[in-house]
Order: C-alpha cells, then sequence, then structure tokens
C-alpha cells in the first residue's frame, strides 16, 4: 500500500485549508453569533415558535441528506458481507437506544446529549486533522480535550447560557416517555450549570494553552479560532436557532472539506461499487434505488420509533413535540452513526482521515 510522504500532507492541508467550505462555516457562525448578539444588546428576543421552526428546517430539510450520504459514501466499495454487518450492528444500536430510554428516559436524555456532544467533538477533530492538521494535539490527552471542547460546546454552554430553554425542551424529551421524570432534578439544575460553566471554560483555556505550548504554530491558530467561536456562537444565539443551524452550517458544510482532502485516497474494491455501471443510465439508476432505498429506510427507523414511544408528541403542542420528538430520534440514530460508522470501524469509517 503507498504511503503518503510528508510533503504532500503538508500540500493536502495547505490546499485543503483553504476549501470554500470551511470559509462558509466559520463565516455563517461568525455572523450568526454577531448578529444575536447584537439583537440581545438592544433587548430583541425572536418569538420561540420561529426558534422551533428554524430549529426542524435546519435538523431535517438541511442535515439529514447529510448523514445518509456519510454512510453511503462509507459503504459504497465495501464487501456486501461488511456491509450487511454493519447495517445488522447498526439496528441493533438503535433498539438498544430506545430500549434505554424507554426503561430509563432520564439516562436516555444523557445519553442523547453526550451524543451530540461526540458527533461535534469526533467529527470536527477529524476535520481539523483532515485540513489545517493536528500538529499541535501531540498526546492523546490533547486530542482527547480537543474533541470535548468543540463537541461540549454544542450541548454544555448552552445549558449556562439558555438555561430555561434547555430545561424546558430536555423536559419535553423525557415526558415523551414519563412525563415529570425530569423534575425531580430541577433543583439542582443551578448547581450544574456552574459545575458545567466552569468545567467547560477550564477545558476551553487548557486546551488553547496547551496547544500552544507544545508548538504552536498555524493550526493550533486555527484550532484555537474555530474553538472560541464555538463557544461564543453557543452562547449568543439561543439554543434551538444555534442547534438546528450549527449542524448543516458547522458540521457538515466541513465533512465536505474533509471529504475533498481525502477523495485522492480511495478505500475498497471497485467491483463491489455500488454506483458501478459500464454506462451512464445504469450509474444514474443504481444511484436512484440508494437514494429510494435510504429514504424508504430512515421512514421506517422513524415510524417504529414513533411507535414505540407512549408519548412521541408529549403532552404539549404539535411544533415543541416535534422539537422534542426529533431531537430524541436523531439522537438514536446518530448513536450508531458514531459507534458503528467511525469507533468500530477502524479500516475507513464516516471520518476518514488516511
Amino acid at each position: 500500500m503507498p504511503t503518503t510522504g510528508l510533503g504532500s500532507v503538508w500540500q493536502r492541508h495547505r490546499d485543503t485549508d483553504r476549501h470554500p467550505s470551511l470559509w462558509l462555516s466559520r463565516a455563517s457562525l461568525l455572523v450568526l453569533a454577531v448578529t444575536f448578539g447584537l439583537l440581545g444588546t438592544v433587548g430583541v428576543r425572536v418569538p420561540l415558535r420561529a426558534q422551533m421552526v428554524v430549529y426542524l428546517v435546519g435538523m431535517v430539510a438541511l442535515n439529514l441528506p447529510h448523514g445518509g450520504y456519510e454512510h453511503f459514501e462509507n459503504l459504497r466499495r465495501r464487501r456486501p458481507s461488511f456491509r450487511w454487518r454493519y447495517v445488522a450492528v447498526y439496528l441493533a444500536a438503535i433498539g438498544g437506544f430506545v430500549g434505554l430510554f424507554l426503561v430509563a428516559p432520564v439516562a436516555g436524555l444523557a445519553l442523547a446529549l453526550t451524543v451530540a456532544m461526540a458527533k461535534g467533538g469526533i467529527g470536527g477533530l477529524q476535520v481539523l486533522e483532515a485540513t489545517s492538521g493536528t500538529e499541535h494535539l501531540q498526546t492523546r490527552f490533547q486530542r482527547g480535550l480537543a474533541a470535548t471542547v468543540r463537541g461540549g460546546a454544542v450541548m454544555l454552554v448552552p445549558i449556562v447560557f439558555w438555561p430555561e430553554t434547555f430545561h424546558a425542551f430536555s423536559s419535553l424529551m423525557v415526558g415523551l416517555v414519563e412525563p415529570g421524570a425530569l423534575s425531580s432534578y430541577a433543583g439542582s439544575f443551578d448547581t450544574t450549570r456552574l459545575v458545567i460553566g466552569s468545567g467547560y471554560g477550564l477545558a476551553l483555556t487548557t486546551h488553547i494553552l496547551l496547544g500552544y505550548a507544545r508548538g504552536g504554530g498555524r493550526s493550533w491558530l486555527v484550532d484555537a479560532g474555530e474553538s472560541l467561536l464555538l463557544a461564543v456562537y453557543f452562547a449568543f444565539v439561543p439554543v434551538l436557532v444555534a442547534v438546528g443551524l450549527y449542524f448543516p452550517f458547522w458540521y457538515s458544510a466541513r465533512q465536505v472539506a474533509r471529504t475533498a482532502s481525502v477523495e485522492q485516497e480511495p478505500v475498497g474494491d471497485e467491483r463491489w461499487d455500488l454506483l458501478g455501471g459500464a454506462d451512464a443510465s445504469t450509474v444514474a439508476l443504481r444511484a436512484w434505488v440508494v437514494l429510494v432505498v435510504g429514504a424508504l429506510a430512515t421512514f421506517g427507523v422513524l415510524a417504529a420509533v414513533y411507535w414505540a414511544f407512549p408519548n412521541p408528541l408529549g403532552a404539549s403542542d404539535l411544533l415543541p413535540g416535534a422539537v422534542a420528538f426529533w431531537s430524541v430520534f436523531i439522537s438514536i440514530v446518530a448513536l450508531p452513526h458514531i459507534v458503528v460508522g467511525s469507533l468500530l470501524d477502524r479500516a475507513r469509517g464516516i471520518w476518514y482521515v488516511p
């Protein structure tokens, strides 16, 4: 198997670090943070109903297709036997998560929050490695801290800066199974906020200072700037809007840059290519079949999860109930997305970096 020299690695980083999707992601979050920061300064508040609509549009219409694409790109040239094992373990993980939520909804909520942070953190670290590089992250501890800081911004920062909304929708999520199950923890919420805020601030500061001490350089500067941008974004932008737009405008956009940086590193056998064909019409037909099968599979899992929950929309109106249900559902499918699609698939994985 051919090796990649240091010169080609640097050339790849130098080229992909300028990928348009990286600048788009940074500009999007910066504009949103500044806009909502200014609105907050003058006392303008975005109606909660509008925030919920933005969340659903961002998470369903804009971001969901990219999750399917990550799996498709990963499985495209893999052997059929691997694909079947992949799907079987994926469905088993979904079943396990649903079972946990039904038996212990508060624990299920905790796992859902962890999944969101892991997706943003680990996926973000892989993008950094494929584009700007991670020369300043010289130990496993530093890499773990980098993933924690990037992923923690997604859920931990909103707990500190948007506690009412965060707690309200967390209660709705738990209420899909057991309404009121989170009420016994309400008394310690303020203390939890203080601990989380202090811990995250310490982690962010340590991550930046340690990266500088271990070499600094351009990769550190990019990492530090993006880590601070994420923290500011989730502090200034209302949590529903922030999460709803983070995944399409930041996570998915940046995975495009990662894919572009490794597309010259094919893995797998062309014989098993799902889109393989002797002519363009065959390729188009296969692509259509893949899209239809993926859409039907997603709908099937969605329907099964909806049926499994006693109160799939909670005890609230349609819009907040839809936000709560989708938040739980996307976490349920994201757990195997991370574990099966990356952590257990060390040969390639959805966040592949050679």
